[in-house]
Protein backbone atom coordinates (compact mmCIF):
# COMPACT_ATOMS: atom_id res chain seq x y z
CA UNK A 1 0.00 0.00 0.00
CA UNK A 2 2.83 2.41 0.79
CA UNK A 3 4.50 1.75 -2.59
CA UNK A 4 1.24 2.47 -4.38
CA UNK A 5 0.80 5.71 -2.40
CA UNK A 6 4.33 6.85 -3.22
CA UNK A 7 3.84 6.00 -6.89
CA UNK A 8 0.58 7.94 -6.97
CA UNK A 9 2.16 10.98 -5.28
CA UNK A 10 5.17 10.98 -7.62
CA UNK A 11 2.95 10.42 -10.65
CA UNK A 12 0.63 13.23 -9.53
CA UNK A 13 3.59 15.61 -8.98
CA UNK A 14 4.93 14.72 -12.43
CA UNK A 15 1.55 15.40 -14.04
CA UNK A 16 1.28 18.73 -12.20
CA UNK A 17 4.73 19.71 -13.49
CA UNK A 18 3.80 18.74 -17.06
CA UNK A 19 0.50 20.62 -16.94
CA UNK A 20 2.13 23.73 -15.48
CA UNK A 21 4.91 23.61 -18.09
CA UNK A 22 2.52 23.21 -21.01
CA UNK A 23 0.42 26.16 -19.85
CA UNK A 24 3.42 28.47 -20.32
CA UNK A 25 4.57 30.05 -23.56
CA UNK A 26 8.35 29.79 -23.37
CA UNK A 27 11.07 31.82 -25.01
CA UNK A 28 13.21 30.19 -27.71
CA UNK A 29 16.01 32.68 -26.91
CA UNK A 30 16.00 31.70 -23.23
CA UNK A 31 15.75 28.03 -24.21
CA UNK A 32 18.76 28.41 -26.51
CA UNK A 33 20.79 29.85 -23.63
CA UNK A 34 19.67 27.00 -21.36
CA UNK A 35 20.54 24.46 -24.05
CA UNK A 36 24.01 25.96 -24.47
CA UNK A 37 24.65 25.76 -20.73
CA UNK A 38 23.43 22.20 -20.22
CA UNK A 39 23.06 20.19 -23.40
CA UNK A 40 25.83 20.99 -25.91
CA UNK A 41 28.26 18.50 -24.37
CA UNK A 42 26.14 15.64 -25.66
CA UNK A 43 23.96 17.17 -28.38
CA UNK A 44 26.47 19.59 -29.91
CA UNK A 45 26.39 23.37 -30.24
CA UNK A 46 23.95 23.16 -33.16
CA UNK A 47 21.93 20.29 -31.61
CA UNK A 48 23.03 17.97 -34.44
CA UNK A 49 24.23 15.31 -32.01
CA UNK A 50 27.45 13.96 -30.54
CA UNK A 51 27.01 11.40 -27.77
CA UNK A 52 23.31 12.29 -27.71
CA UNK A 53 21.09 12.29 -30.78
CA UNK A 54 20.41 15.05 -33.30
CA UNK A 55 17.54 17.07 -31.87
CA UNK A 56 16.38 18.67 -35.10
CA UNK A 57 12.81 17.52 -35.72
CA UNK A 58 12.66 15.96 -32.24
CA UNK A 59 9.28 17.64 -31.77
CA UNK A 60 8.00 15.68 -34.76
CA UNK A 61 9.18 12.39 -33.23
CA UNK A 62 8.14 13.04 -29.61
CA UNK A 63 5.29 15.09 -28.21
CA UNK A 64 5.93 17.75 -25.57
CA UNK A 65 4.94 15.46 -22.68
CA UNK A 66 7.41 12.82 -23.88
CA UNK A 67 10.17 15.42 -24.19
CA UNK A 68 9.47 16.70 -20.67
CA UNK A 69 9.63 13.14 -19.30
CA UNK A 70 12.88 12.52 -21.18
CA UNK A 71 14.53 15.68 -19.84
CA UNK A 72 13.35 15.30 -16.26
CA UNK A 73 13.75 11.54 -16.09
CA UNK A 74 16.81 10.86 -18.25
CA UNK A 75 14.97 7.87 -19.70
CA UNK A 76 17.59 6.83 -22.25
CA UNK A 77 21.07 6.33 -20.83
CA UNK A 78 23.53 7.95 -20.79
CA UNK A 79 21.24 10.99 -20.59
CA UNK A 80 21.04 12.28 -17.02
CA UNK A 81 17.85 13.51 -15.44
CA UNK A 82 17.60 17.27 -15.00
CA UNK A 83 15.90 19.20 -12.24
CA UNK A 84 14.29 22.06 -14.11
CA UNK A 85 11.48 24.44 -13.24
CA UNK A 86 8.40 24.76 -15.47
CA UNK A 87 9.46 28.14 -16.90
CA UNK A 88 12.84 26.85 -18.06
CA UNK A 89 11.31 23.60 -19.31
CA UNK A 90 8.86 25.68 -21.35
CA UNK A 91 11.77 27.73 -22.70
CA UNK A 92 13.64 24.56 -23.67
CA UNK A 93 10.54 23.19 -25.42
CA UNK A 94 10.16 26.43 -27.40
CA UNK A 95 13.83 26.18 -28.44
CA UNK A 96 13.42 22.55 -29.50
CA UNK A 97 10.38 23.50 -31.58
CA UNK A 98 12.50 26.14 -33.31
CA UNK A 99 14.90 23.41 -34.54
CA UNK A 100 12.33 21.88 -36.92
Amino acid sequence: MICFSLFFLNHHENNKFIIETLELNGSAKEGDALFKMNCVGCHGITARGLVGPDLHSITQRLNDKEIIKQVTGGLTPPMPSFEIDPVNMSNLLKYLHSLE
